[in-house]
């Protein structure tokens, strides 16, 4: 999900994965997403993409809809796949299904996000509850059709179990670790960024949504008062504001995210729906310690030993752990926020992920695995 000109965490996997598996014998890998015209030539220089069909959204920050389901299943049987990873629960889940099926194709999801949780969201108070239980039995019913279905976290994994799916393994998600290093950290990106010696930088980098709770921080910030500084890095239909809040465009380049990462005192997170938490993990490779919700994913990757977690999405148990965080130990926390990061580097992530592809194609989906496999992922934007 997620892929657009300001897109985050899920865009950074896809292009990740397709520049590793470009680098193993025998292995061709292609992006399917729906970008418009004026971005299909745009994503990344070398990589394989697909242009799905798909109508903008309106004050989405860029992301597209794809409605299509059996023209979206033709433009991937014409992709020949051999694997078809689906990272949408909605219409292009069921045209890669289609597509599977059609070409002898081993069919796979990926859950990047918890559509249960999303639904209660998107319902209100009054239908939460209705809502949360159609969500279930719809993702029984869309990745049961899968042969595999992969979650980034062991939370993740247990909620398609609740919900009723049972070909499920969980698949983390990596990081670059050459890419955001300790490294990069600049004194002169401080300058410009208007942030003194004395002062306590926190950075938020993704999506402007409403699942972020980015006003939250904004509370807890002003709160706080100074010498702290929240720059919230990304774009989307609710950017933060605040008398200490500044916030900072999508930066498309690695080297650019990484350098602010790596500048900043601690990275802030609000967000309680997160399967993963990509951004957050980033943040530690830098070096960088975190102030994170306890909840889904994140609570996976931070405790007390590389920032700290907060139980409630209160802004003043935000701001009383922000301030804690400062406390005493956060050198320790910097170099634990490092190594938890090297468990996770992307070299020894993704062999465990093509090792997944393989067991598949060696498997009842496919009699025979193919000399030189072609994987496509296809991805839906919300």
């Amino acid at each position: 999900m997620f892929w657009s000109p300001t897109g985050g965490g899920v865009r950074r996997y896809l292009q990740t994965k397709h520049a590793w598996l470009a680098r193993q014998p025998g292995w061709t890998h292609t992006i399917a997403v729906p970008v418009g015209r004026a971005t299909s030539a745009d994503p990344v220089a070398g990589v394989s993409l697909t242009v799905l069909p798909a109508l903008p959204m309106p004050g989405s920050g860029g992301y597209r809809l794809p409605l299509r389901r059996r023209a979206i299943a033709d433009r991937l049987c014409g992709l020949a796949p051999d694997v078809i990873e689906a990272g949408d629960p909605f219409v292009v889940a069921w045209a890669a299904v289609d597509a599977a099926r059609r070409s002898n194709a081993v069919a796979v999801a990926y859950c990047h996000s918890n559509v249960e949780m999303m639904a209660r969201l998107l319902a209100g108070r009054r239908l939460a509850n209705a809502a949360g239980r159609a969500m279930r039995v719809y993702a029984r019913r869309v990745y049961g059709r899968f042969d595999r279905v992969l979650a980034p976290s062991e939370c993740m994994r247990r909620h398609l179990l609740d919900w009723g799916v049972d070909q499920v393994a969980c698949q983390p998600l990596g990081v670059d670790t050459s890419a955001f290093h300790p490294s990069r950290a600049s004194a002169a990106w401080r300058v410009r960024m208007g942030c003194a010696d004395t002062s306590r930088v926190l950075v938020y980098a993704g999506r402007f949504a409403p699942e972020k709770h980015l006003d939250v921080l904004a509370a807890a910030v002003d709160r706080l008062g100074a010498p702290y500084t929240l720059l919230a890095i990304g774009a989307g239909p609710r950017p933060p504001s605040g008398k200490r809040v500044r916030v900072l465009p999508f930066l498309g380049g690695t080297e650019e995210l990484a350098t602010a990462l790596a500048s900043a005192d601690a990275f802030v997170h609000a967000g309680d729906q997160e399967t993963f938490g990509l951004s957050v993990l980033e943040a530690m490779a830098c070096g960088t310690p975190v102030v994170a919700r306890s909840a889904e994913g994140l609570a996976e990757l931070v405790d007390d030993t590389v920032g700290l977690g907060v139980p409630s999405g209160r802004a003043e148990d935000y701001a009383e752990a922000i301030s804690a965080l400062f406390g005493n130990g956060l050198e320790a926390k910097r170099r634990a926020a490092r190594a938890r990061a090297e468990a996770h580097a992307w070299d020894r992530v993704l062999p465990l992920l093509l090792a997944q592809y393989r067991s598949l194609l060696q498997g009842p989906a496919a009699a025979d695995a193919p000399a030189n496999p072609r994987v496509t992922g296809a991805m839906a934007l919300r």
